[in-house]
């Protein structure tokens, strides 16, 4: 029976869970998961445990069966003045694109409410399954304020401009279904399988050509910041790079002694 190895962040709200080289980052501060300033700061702290541990293969992150993260912590930021979100912006971004730039395959796994800050941080993932009953979206503008976490660059990379607007423009919540129709989720289940259907995408990458996922990962993210003749040379550069790997070497020889499909990675 496998073990649970449990890894503690500066916050006691945010925490790893490790098993199976799957990398669970918990947010667990009742009851809806406001991401207070510290809950941010552990998030980056997080992303730095998963990246940087090699039993680590995939992520998961999850905010437990009934609620994903319903935003920022707004009395918190009620009393922050002009300069005070000046130097803490910066922060707050450079927390969730830790999370974003995990060099592994991540999977947000959403019960309820991803709203705000929540359902930016949903975003910095590779892929969102989310529970039959979530409601996802920016309600920024209903406070005076705009989305201030990767909410108005990330969002719109994924649904379009047009939709964007329209989800930050009104505040308004849409429902799972409205979710997967415009590309914000990839996937609805019912609310009790979200977090094992996270489990099932995460255990198909946990045998995979490390590196070569971290090249993938990579060369399709940065390729998309850029035009198409860079985005060609930032993946010739990673292509060529992956043939330094021992995974390299074990896929080639197994697919032209077995055929496709059979190799057995060790993630080196």
């Amino acid at each position: 029976m496998s073990q649970v190895r449990t890894v503690e962040t500066a916050s006691e709200h945010v925490r790893v869970e490790i098993e199976d080289g799957i990398g669970t980052i918990r947010v667990d501060r009742p009851k809806m998961n406001p991401l207070d300033t510290a809950v941010q700061d552990a998030l980056g702290e997080a992303a730095g445990i998963v990246s940087g541990d090699a039993e680590v293969r995939a992520v998961i992150i999850y905010g437990g069966e009934k609620v994903f993260a319903a935003g920022a912590d707004i009395k918190e930021m009620q009393t922050m003045s002009y300069t005070d979100m000046v130097d803490r912006a910066a922060v707050i971004q450079e927390c969730f694109k830790a999370v974003a730039h995990i060099p592994k395959p991540t999977i947000a796994a959403i019960t309820g409410y991803a709203l705000g800050a929540g359902c930016e941080l949903a975003m910095c993932a590779d892929f969102r399954v989310v529970g039959s009953d979530a409601k996802l979206g920016q309600p920024e503008i209903l406070l005076g304020v705009i989305p201030g976490a990767g909410g108005s660059q990330r969002l719109p990379r994924l649904v379009g401009s047009s939709r964007a607007k329209d989800l930050v423009f009104s505040g308004r919540m849409v429902d799972a279904q409205e979710a997967l129709s415009i590309g914000l989720v990839d996937e609805v289940v019912e609310p009790d399988q979200v977090y094992a259907e996270a489990r099932a995408r995460a255990a198909r990458y946990v045998s995979g050509p490390a590196y070569a996922l971290r090249a993938a990962k990579e060369a399709i993210d940065r390729g998309m910041e850029t035009d198409l003749d860079t985005g060609l040379a930032i993946e010739a550069m990673l292509f060529a790079g992956v043939f330094a790997t021992e995974d390299r070497q074990i896929g080639m020889t197994s697919f032209v002694q077995d055929g496709p499909g059979k190799a057995k990675f060790t993630g080196n």
